[in-house]
C-alpha cells in the first residue's frame, strides 16, 4: 500500500491521519455491522486520498458517525485538503455553508451510499498551507463564522488529550457526540493517535442498543456534555454492569458541582475515573482538565491547563459587581489561554481561507479565579453579561442560584429583560422562579420572563440553546390566524388551539401535546381538530413540537380524512357497550378493548422522557379525571335512589360491595381502570422501576403482562373471578396494550399479537364471538395506525370517543327511562346525555382552572 506522504510529497498534513497503517491489524472501528482494522481503514483512507487528488481543494464534509464519513475526513487531513465539517442532521445549515463558501468538493450521503461531488478539479480558493479544518462555533445554525484550525492544532490537541487521559491502544471509545462537534471530533482524533478503537455509532445513551453495542465492543470510555448526564440518570447508569469501563469524560458546559461529586464517587466505587474538562472550539477542543482525584473535593474547578498549554488572567475593566476600573485582584480576571492548539483565527468569507495566523492567544470570554493550589475556577462569562435597567447581570450565576433552589433552568438576557426557561409545572412554579430571580438580581418583576417547559432546549451537541430560550420567552401574539393561514402563521393558530383544548397558558412553538400534559381524554378532541386544520394527521403528532406541524404542500379541498385507530376503537366500543346493555344488538367485548386502548394510551401519553416526578404527577391527574366525574355522578344518583351503595361511590364495590346487588357491578370497568392506573403509576414512582422502564420500554410491560397472566389463568390460587376485583383478572389486557404502544419492530408487534391471540380465547367460555371481537380490535390497534374516514365521520367518532367515559357512566340511569317505549330512542338518548355531561364537565373544569389562575394573579 502506498504511504500517503510519498504520494503527496511536500504536502503539509496531520501525522496521525496518515500514520494509521502503523497500527496494523488492531481494531480501529467497531460498528453494529462489524469491525474494521487499522490496516483496512488505512487502505480506504489511501484510496479516498487518491480520489481527492494532488491539488489541494476545499472539501465540505457532511458530518456523520459512520465509517464512510470518517474515511473522507481522514483522507482529506492526510492528503492536505482543508475540511469544512458541517452538521449532517441540519440540511439548511449545510446548504447555507455551501452557499457561503462554495466548496470544491462536497462529500455527503445519498441513497445509502457516500458520494464525493467534485464540483471542480482545481480549487476556486486560495488556501493557506497551514489550514486543515474549519469548524462552526454556533452549533447547527449554518453561521458563516468558522474557526480556522491548522494541522499542528489538530496533532497537538490529540497528543495533549492522549497524554493526560493516558489513552492506551487497548481503549475503546464510544462516539456519544457528533463528528462535527469539536468535543466529539477530539475523541476520535486522540484515540486514533494511540491506535485505540472507536465504537462508532449515532445512538443516544438513552437507547438500550447503545449499551448493548458498548458492552459487545468492550467499551472503556465515553464522553458526555451536561445533558448526557441527565440522560444517564434517566436510564439507570449507576446500576449498569460495564466491566471494561475505565474512564468517563465531561465537557461542553459546566456540570453542577454536586453532580461532579456524585459521578466521581460512583466511578470510584465502580472502578472508573471521571475527567471533567474545559475547552472551546477556538482551542481545537481542550484547554484544561480536573485531575480525577480532585473531582470529589474540588468539583467546582475547571482544573489545570492541558499539557503544552498555559493560562493567564487578564484584569477586568468592568467587574460583575458593577464597579468600574480594572480589578485589583490578581487571582481573578478574564481567562486567556496560550498553546499549540490555539486556532489560526476566524473565517467569515472564502477570502479568509488564505490568511495565516491572526490569533496568538485565546481570550476565552470566561471570568476565572486561580486558587492557591493552582486550580482555575470559572466564575462567570463576560460575553453573556446582560445590562438590564443599569444592572450588570451574569445569567450563569442566575442559573447556579436557581440550581441551589432545585430548579433546572437556562437563562439569557437582552437590554430590557432577563429570560428564564425552566423545567417545572404550572403558573405557580413560574411565579416562584420569577420571584427568586427578581429578588436575587435586584430586578423588578416586569424585567423577568419565565417559561416553564418539560425539557430545556438543546443543540444537537447537547449544549444549551440560548437562542431558543430567547424565542420561547417572547410574549405570545394576541391574535391568531384561521385555517387558511400562511405556513408561517400556522404555529400561532395551533398554539391557541393547544392552549384552549389543554387549558394551558404556557404553550410555545416547542411544545408538544405530550409535553403539555395531554392525556387520552383530551387526545381525541385534539387529534380531530388538528386533522381538520392540517388536512392530515402527521405520524407521531402527539410528541411533535408545534413548530414542526405543517399542512401538506399540496393541500386540496378533499373531504377524505383518516381516523386514528385508537379513536375509532373507543367510539365503536362505547357504541357496542351501550347498545348491548339496551339489547339494541348483542356485540360484546367493547369494555375489554377499551382496557387495551387504555394501556396503549397510558404508554403514549405518560411514559415520556419527562423526569419521574412529572410523569407521576400527570399519571395521578389522569386518574383523578376518571375517578372524580365518576364519583360525582354516582354520588348524585345515590341521593336519588337506592341503586348503589357507598362502596360504589368510592369505587370499592369490587372489593367490599354486597354480592347480591346486581346494579353494583355497573361500574366494574371504571373501578378496574382506576385500580390498574393506580398500580401502574405507583409502580413507576419507584426509582428502580422508572429506570427499568426507560431502559427497557418494551420489556417491562411484556413482563407485567406475563405476571398478569398468572391471575388471568388463576395460577396463584385466587378465589373465583366473581369474588375478586376485575382489575386483577383483566390487568394483562392493559399491559399488552402498553407493550403494543412501545413496539417498534415487526417482531415485537408479532409477539404482542400472538400473545393476545393465545390468551384471549377461553376468557369468556361459551362466547367465542366476544373473544373474536376483542382479538380483532387488538390486532387493529397493533397493526393499523389509522383508518380511512371522512370529515363528518371523524367529528362523530371524536365526539363519541371523547365522551365515552361519561356515556358509560350515565347510560345506566338514562336508558331505563325510555327503553319501555323504544330501545332505539333509549340508545340515542343515552349517547346524547353522556355527550352533554362530558361537555358540562369540561366547561366546569376550565372555569375552575381559570378562576384558580385569576386568584393567583390577584395574590401576586
Amino acid at each position: 500500500m502506498t504511504v500517503l506522504p510519498d504520494l503527496f510529497p511536500g504536502t503539509t498534513s496531520v501525522p496521525f491521519a496518515h500514520g494509521l497503517a502503523a497500527h496494523g491489524d488492531r481494531t480501529a472501528v467497531i460498528t453494529a455491522d462489524g469491525r474494521v482494522s487499522y490496516a483496512e481503514l488505512a487502505a480506504r483512507v489511501d484510496a479516498t486520498a487518491r480520489r481527492l487528488g494532488r491539488e489541494r481543494r476545499l472539501v465540505l464534509l457532511v458530518g456523520a458517525n459512520t465509517v464512510d464519513a470518517l474515511v473522507v475526513h481522514l483522507a482529506a487531513l492526510a492528503a492536505g485538503h482543508p475540511v469544512l465539517l458541517v452538521p449532517g442532521d441540519h440540511p439548511e445549515a449545510v446548504q447555507s455553508l455551501i452557499d457561503a463558501y462554495d466548496p470544491d468538493v462536497v462529500a455527503h450521503p445519498q441513497g445509502g451510499e457516500w458520494l464525493l461531488d467534485e464540483r471542480r478539479a482545481v480549487s476556486a480558493h486560495e488556501l493557506h498551507p497551514d489550514l486543515a479544518l474549519l469548524l462552526s462555533t454556533s452549533g447547527s445554525t449554518g453561521s458563516p463564522k468558522l474557526v480556522r484550525l491548522s494541522h499542528e492544532n489538530l496533532q497537538a490537541n490529540a497528543e495533549s488529550i492522549a497524554q493526560y487521559l493516558d489513552i492506551r491502544d487497548t481503549d475503546r471509545a464510544a462516539t456519544t457526540l457528533p463528528l462535527h462537534y469539536c468535543y466529539g471530533l477530539s475523541v476520535v482524533h486522540s484515540h486514533l493517535l494511540r491506535g485505540a478503537g472507536l465504537i462508532l455509532t449515532d445512538l443516544s445513551v438513552a437507547d438500550t442498543c447503545f449499551w448493548d453495542l458498548f458492552r459487545a465492543g468492550r467499551g472503556t470510555t465515553f464522553a458526555g456534555v451536561p445533558y448526557t448526564f441527565d440522560l444517564l440518570d434517566r436510564v439507570g447508569f449507576a446500576t449498569m454492569e460495564l466491566p471494561h469501563l475505565r474512564y468517563v469524560t465531561q465537557a461542553g458546559g459546566r456540570l453542577a458541582p454536586d453532580r461532579v461529586r456524585r459521578y466521581a464517587a460512583l466511578g470510584r466505587a465502580a472502578g472508573w475515573q471521571l475527567f471533567v474538562m474545559y475547552g472551546q472550539t477556538e482551542a481545537t477542543a481542550r484547554m484544561a482538565y480536573l485531575p480525577p482525584h480532585l473531582a470529589e473535593t474540588r468539583p467546582e474547578a475547571a482544573g489545570i491547563p492541558v499539557p503544552g498549554g498555559s493560562f493567564r488572567l487578564q484584569p477586568l475593566p468592568d467587574s460583575p459587581d458593577g464597579s468600574t476600573g480594572e480589578s485589583t485582584d490578581e487571582n481573578t480576571g478574564e481567562l486567556v489561554y496560550s498553546g499549540p492548539n490555539v486556532m489560526l483565527g476566524y473565517a467569515r468569507t472564502p477570502a479568509d481561507l488564505a490568511r495565516g495566523r491572526t490569533v496568538h492567544e485565546l481570550h476565552t470570554g470566561d471570568i476565572a479565579r486561580r486558587t492557591p493550589e493552582g486550580l482555575y475556577e470559572i466564575v462567570g462569562r463576560s460575553s453573556r453579561f446582560a445590562k438590564i435597567l443599569g444592572l450588570r447581570i451574569d445569567p450563569g450565576q442566575v442559573e447556579a442560584m436557581l440550581a441551589r433552589h432545585d430548579v433546572t433552568a437556562l437563562c439569557t438576557g437582552d437590554d430590557e429583560t432577563l429570560c428564564v426557561a425552566a423545567v417545572g409545572a404550572g403558573d405557580s412554579e413560574a411565579r416562584r422562579i420569577a420571584r427568586l430571580v427578581a429578588r436575587d438580581c435586584g430586578l423588578p418583576a416586569r424585567a423577568v420572563r419565565v417559561r416553564i417547559l418539560a425539557d430545556l432546549p438543546r443543540l444537537p451537541t447537547g449544549k444549551p440553546d440560548y437562542q431558543a430560550v430567547r424565542a420561547l420567552t417572547r410574549p405570545a401574539p394576541d391574535t391568531a390566524t384561521g385555517p387558511g393561514a400562511t405556513p408561517d402563521a400556522v404555529p400561532e393558530s395551533l398554539r391557541l388551539l393547544y392552549a384552549r383544548i389543554l387549558d394551558r397558558t404556557d404553550v410555545t412553538d416547542e411544545s408538544s401535546f405530550v409535553s403539555l400534559g395531554g392525556d387520552s381524554l383530551s387526545y381525541v378532541e385534539m387529534s380531530i381538530q388538528l386533522e381538520e386544520r392540517l388536512g392530515h394527521l402527521p405520524a407521531g403528532w402527539h410528541t411533535t413540537p408545534i413548530r414542526d406541524l405543517r399542512p401538506p404542500e399540496q393541500a386540496g379541498p378533499s373531504r377524505r380524512r383518516t381516523l386514528e385507530t385508537s379513536v375509532a376503537l373507543r367510539a365503536l366500543a362505547i357504541l357496542c357497550i351501550v347498545g348491548s346493555h339496551i339489547h339494541v344488538f348483542g356485540i360484546k367485548g367493547g369494555a375489554h378493548i377499551l382496557l387495551a386502548v387504555a394501556g396503549y394510551n397510558f404508554a403514549r401519553f405518560h411514559l415520556t422522557t419527562a423526569e419521574r416526578r412529572v410523569r407521576i404527577r400527570r399519571g395521578w391527574t389522569s386518574i383523578a379525571r376518571v375517578a372524580l366525574p365518576s364519583m360525582a355522578w354516582i354520588g348524585l344518583i345515590l341521593l336519588l335512589n337506592d341503586d348503589y351503595t357507598l362502596a360504589n361511590l368510592f369505587l370499592l364495590d369490587g372489593v367490599t360491595g354486597p354480592d347480591d346487588l346486581k346494579s353494583g357491578m355497573h361500574f366494574w370497568f371504571i373501578e378496574a381502570l382506576v385500580y390498574i392506573l393506580i398500580a401502574a403509576v405507583g409502580l413507576l414512582s419507584l426509582p428502580a422501576v422508572d429506570r427499568w422502564e426507560r431502559r427497557f420500554p418494551y420489556t417491562l410491560p411484556l413482563t407485567l403482562a406475563g405476571l398478569g397472566l398468572l391471575t388471568r389463568y388463576d395460577l396463584v390460587g385466587l378465589p373465583a373471578r366473581e369474588q375478586i376485583p376485575d382489575a386483577i383478572t383483566v390487568f394483562w389486557l392493559f399491559a399488552l396494550g402498553w407493550a403494543a404502544a412501545k413496539s417498534t419492530t415487526v417482531r415485537q408487534r408479532l409477539l404482542i399479537t400472538a400473545a393476545a391471540l393465545a390468551t384471549v380465547p377461553g376468557f369468556f367460555p361459551g362466547d367465542p364471538g366476544r373473544e373474536a371481537i376483542i382479538m380483532a380490535g387488538f390486532a387493529l390497534l397493533v397493526w393499523v395506525p389509522s383508518l380511512p374516514s371522512r370529515e363528518r365521520l371523524n367529528q362523530l367518532a371524536g365526539l363519541l370517543a371523547t365522551s365515552s367515559l361519561y356515556i358509560y357512566l350515565t347510560h345506566w340511569q338514562i336508558f331505563p327511562l325510555i327503553d319501555g317505549f323504544s330501545r332505539h330512542l333509549a340508545f340515542l338518548a343515552s349517547l346524547l346525555f353522556g355527550i352533554a355531561y362530558a361537555a358540562g364537565a369540561a366547561r366546569l373544569t376550565r372555569a375552575v382552572s381559570a378562576r384558580t389562575r385569576a386568584g393567583g394573579v390577584r395574590t401576586r
